[in-house]
């Protein structure tokens, strides 16, 4: 067994290592992780991200999106947030759950005098708060598990960036579930630091599995595993692209009068807009600013560059490009 303490924040950087070890360290039984991401949310692989993020404070505050390879809800990561991943070869079954893998955190917690305990499908709570999500991958008789630990998380940024928006999204992609939560540390007696608590947990571990070795990767699997964060987890095709098709409606009120937009979205690509509202312009024949939308990634950037295009003042009178972009995208 080999284990991996991350000196990277970056989460692109860390969610390729840890699928590098799911993928490519196969002749290890066992592998354990530990790793802290800068302000992030993580999304599962089955989500619909734009439906989980409330990108316009996503993007003001500097907070990077990653999807994930596991399934499950968003989650919101930040410098006091930890998390932690199992690997193992084992053959799925009911004595290899969600429970199973929740041991390290529940007994670390106990050995601080807070009791734990595993509810549900897959969290962990402290009098009733959740403190602790879990989600795990399985292939060819290989289980990831991990977890993210709210450890003393800014719970503000994570209510704001995780708002669900208000659009009317229409979609077949696996919906976050929000549950009340809470940090580890308002539970804690001793006054102590995430790196600390992340060196009690590794204590365990090192404990219990007492031929476990630190893993060193190599400068070519470290390059390797840039590689992966760069043309996999830093891309927009992965991380928004990967999005299920859905049905969205936008209602939006400026001075030129209200607009409300229809869109249909494949894999975040546009593939049907109409606008209808209260605005006037000398041109009522929308359909040809709607064909020109079909094939736009549903980014305000491309929209941007796409209503440069288009003469909008003979469309849309008295609205501003920032308007336009705004009432199409969020």
């Amino acid at each position: 067994m080999i284990y991996v303490v991350s000196k990277s924040y970056k989460p692109q950087f860390n969610i390729a290592m840890e699928e590098y070890c799911f993928t490519k360290l196969t002749q290890y039984d066992k592998v354990f992780m530990l790793w802290i991401n800068e302000p992030s949310i993580i999304v599962g692989k089955h989500q619909n991200t734009l439906q989980e993020v409330n990108m316009n404070y996503v993007r003001d505050n500097g907070i990077h999106i990653v999807r994930r390879i596991t399934g499950g809800g968003a989650v919101y990561h930040d410098h006091n947030n930890l998390n932690y991943t199992i690997i193992s070869n084992e053959k799925k079954g009911a004595e290899f759950d969600f429970k199973t893998f929740s041991e390290p955190v529940i007994e670390t917690l106990s050995q601080l005098g807070v009791e734990a305990e595993f509810t549900g499908r897959n969290d962990i709570v402290i009098d009733g708060k959740k403190v602790c999500g879990n989600a795990q991958a399985y292939k060819n008789d290989r289980i990831m598990h991990h977890g993210c630990l709210l450890f003393n998380t800014d719970l503000s940024v994570l209510s704001e960036a995780l708002e669900i928006p208000k659009d009317m999204i229409d979609s077949k992609s696996v919906k976050s579930v929000r549950s009340a939560v809470a940090n580890i540390k308002s539970f804690l007696k001793e006054d102590i630091s995430v790196e600390d608590f992340s060196g009690k947990i590794l204590h365990y571990m090192k404990q219990k599995f007492p031929e476990m070795e630190e893993y060193i990767f190599s400068e070519q699997e470290l390059a390797e595993i840039g590689q992966i964060a760069e043309t996999k987890f830093s891309s927009w095709d992965w991380n928004f692209g990967h999005s299920p098709k859905y049905t969205l409606t936008r209602n939006t009120r400026f001075t030129g009068g209200k607009i409300q937009v229809y869109l249909t979205v494949k894999n975040s690509v546009i593939e049907h807009i109409q606008f209808f509202g209260t605005f006037f312009g000398n041109n009522s024949d929308l359909s040809l600013v709607e064909e020109a939308f079909a094939g736009v990634k549903y980014t305000p950037e491309a929209i941007r560059e796409k209503l440069a295009t288009i003469h909008t003042a003979e469309f849309f009178a008295g609205f501003t490009v920032d308007e336009l972009v705004e009432a199409i995208v969020q």
